[in-house]
């Protein structure tokens, strides 16, 4: 429709394609919940009240919210395609996510962009895109690509680039690194918004971060934390991932005041939790539950967002705006069950309408370049220096605390000591072959046998392992390697559950349901092997990300990010 033909459909002096009667609609704006008939033409709204129309839906007096928004996710992380996702999301009342494509970009540089761009181009799903930031994350690691903002500045003129993706290289603000400088400057110019991710980060050093002009934050972990950005201008994203659950810490910010600087997002979300919990509708009944709101719950996974990435035509219930709405009977308990996108019936109790069509785009993205001949995971020692740094996991969440502790040895090497629950872990470099192996150990899975390996690995997405043995180790990694990346477990010599992902080693190639299956075998398998994590491969996903606070493992050795540096294994 054209302009006039949206104004004429407003005035009544034509027929809408479809009338909504009979609806609890949601206000976003006014903060009340008003009786009315909803009128759309065109795939968007262009009326509330009564009109003729082309055809009626009666919605029975239920609620009806705009779709909601998810305002950051990395769509690999849900370890499908992007027209998979899509169809898990909708059903869950997602209408629009704003994407990073950081994970696809660190393995095959701007060929991974352009892979989501198009693989994301005619769904029923509004698929946004942050641009990243940081490829690598940091130089202490191998990555795929290396990404300079001559590279990037191209993109920043598509209007599906909403943004500069999260800026976790806060070092390199904070120092005023040239090519950080020139990447939000470009931003900048555009008037598009540039994400942050500083954990822990306060400060006058936060005030430097700030004043680059950089304007959200994901990475919260505490109410004080929160506040301290929000007060200082930032728009905090509450997280509820798989690995990293924010929403119970942060909500006490949550409050009349603050609500319209507040996002939901999910940053890192499993299939099997998005199948078994939902997405962010899951956020929005678990804050309503926890006391918020429900008008405010909604706002935060709609207009807020909207806002916030300059989308005008989306996160509302009114005239002008996109036709993506959610129906639900419980306005304290907001189940799905109708979801409309562009005015049309998207999905119905959970399930995909069958009139919705979602392209699929087969590029295989895989890469692989790891010689198994050169594995070595044996780490020597000697009575002399047997004290080493651990990595400690911290329950729910991708933070991690580092201790000092002694190493079991046997022949002369550091092994893994199961009666204390410390591990030993290893990184294997993948894109190019350098034969970079970080070695260490870590404490917090609970395996009392066995490995498990992955080569989901944030952020530049290297080959990593945890187990009680090397062999168990090695057997692990090279399946991965031949399958061209991927999820395994090892056991007693031999692979007990895979889950391949050949699309750049994070996405699969199968239907959803059935990478749920396999994840769910996988994660039985790590159970069966003892662990004491309820998602042991999304835990060990993030153990290779030297960003986040506070001892990690790259393919070249352990990183304290608190010192932003490379520490030796052994203590003194």
């Amino acid at each position: 429709m054209d302009l006039k033909d949206i104004i004429a459909a407003a005035k009544g002096e034509q027929a809408v394609d479809c009338l909504f009667t009979n609806a609890r609609i949601i206000n976003v704006f006014s903060n009340e919940i008003i009786s009315g008939h909803i009128a759309v033409s065109g795939g968007h709204i262009v009326g509330i009240g009564d009109y003729p129309a082309q055809k009626v839906v009666n919605l029975n007096n239920r609620y009806v919210s705009p779709g909601f928004i998810d305002a950051h996710v990395h769509i690999e992380s849900s370890m499908t395609s992007v027209a998979e996702f899509a169809k898990a999301v909708v059903c869950k009342g997602t209408t629009t996510v704003v994407a990073d494509p950081h994970e696809i970009a660190n393995v095959m540089g701007t060929a991974g962009i352009d892979y989501m761009l198009r693989a994301s181009e005619k769904l029923p799903v509004n698929v946004f895109f942050t641009l990243p930031s940081c490829v690598p994350a940091t130089y202490m690691e191998t990555a795929g690509a290396d990404l300079n903002p001559e590279m990037l500045k191209p993109y920043l003129g598509n209007d599906r680039i909403v943004a500069l993706g999260e800026m976790m290289n806060f070092p390199g603000v904070i120092f005023r690194d040239n090519a950080v400088m020139q990447k939000i400057t470009d931003t900048r110019r555009l008037n598009k918004p540039v994400d942050g991710h500083a954990p822990g980060l306060g400060g006058k050093d936060l005030n430097a971060y700030i004043a680059a002009g950089i304007l959200s934050d994901h990475e919260c972990i505490s109410a004080d934390e929160a506040m301290e950005k929000l007060r200082l201008g930032m728009h905090i994203m509450i997280r509820e991932g798989t690995g990293a659950k924010n929403l119970n810490d942060l909500l006490p910010i949550v409050n009349e005041k603050t609500a319209h600087r507040i996002m939901w997002c999910s940053d890192d979300r499993h299939p099997n939790d998005i199948c078994d919990e939902g997405h962010i509708d899951f956020i929005i009944r678990k804050a309503i539950g926890s006391g918020l709101d429900p008008v405010t719950a909604i706002k935060i996974g709609t207009v807020n967002p909207a806002r916030y990435f300059g989308q005008k035509s989306l996160g509302a219930i009114a005239p002008g705006r996109k036709a993506d709405m959610v129906v639900f009977s419980d306005l304290n308990n907001p189940v799905p069950e109708e979801v409309y996108t562009s005015g049309s019936l998207a999905a119905i109790d959970g399930q995909i309408s069958p009139e919705i069509r979602f392209d699929e785009i087969p590029d295989c993205l895989s890469v692989m370049n790891v010689k198994t001949g050169t594995l070595d995971f044996s780490i020597s020692a000697s009575a002399e220096k047997e004290k080493i740094r651990v990595i400690e996991l911290l329950p729910g969440q991708v933070v991690t605390r580092q201790r000092e502790d002694c190493v079991k040895i046997k022949d002369e090497m550091a092994v893994s000591d199961t009666s204390r629950d410390i591990l030993k872990i290893v990184v294997v470099e993948r894109h190019k072959a350098t034969g970079n192996i970080g070695k260490a150990f870590v404490s917090g899975f609970g395996f009392k046998k066995g490995a498990i390996a992955s080569s989901v690995a944030h952020d530049s997405h290297n080959i990593i392992v945890v187990g009680t043995c090397d062999e168990d180790m090695k057997i692990a990694v090279k399946r991965i390697i031949e399958m061209n990346g991927g999820l395994t477990a090892a056991c007693d010599g031999k692979v007990s559950a895979e889950l391949p992902l050949p699309l750049a080693g994070l996405m699969s190639v199968d239907p959803l349901e059935a990478v749920r299956s396999q994840m769910d075998a996988m994660i039985n398998a790590a159970c069966n092997m003892g662990a004491s994590v309820p998602d042991p491969f999304m835990l060990l996903s993030f153990l290779a990300l030297p960003v986040i606070p506070e001892l990690k493992l790259t393919d070249r050795g352990l990183f304290d990010v608190t010192q932003f540096a490379h520490v030796p294994l052994f203590v003194g």
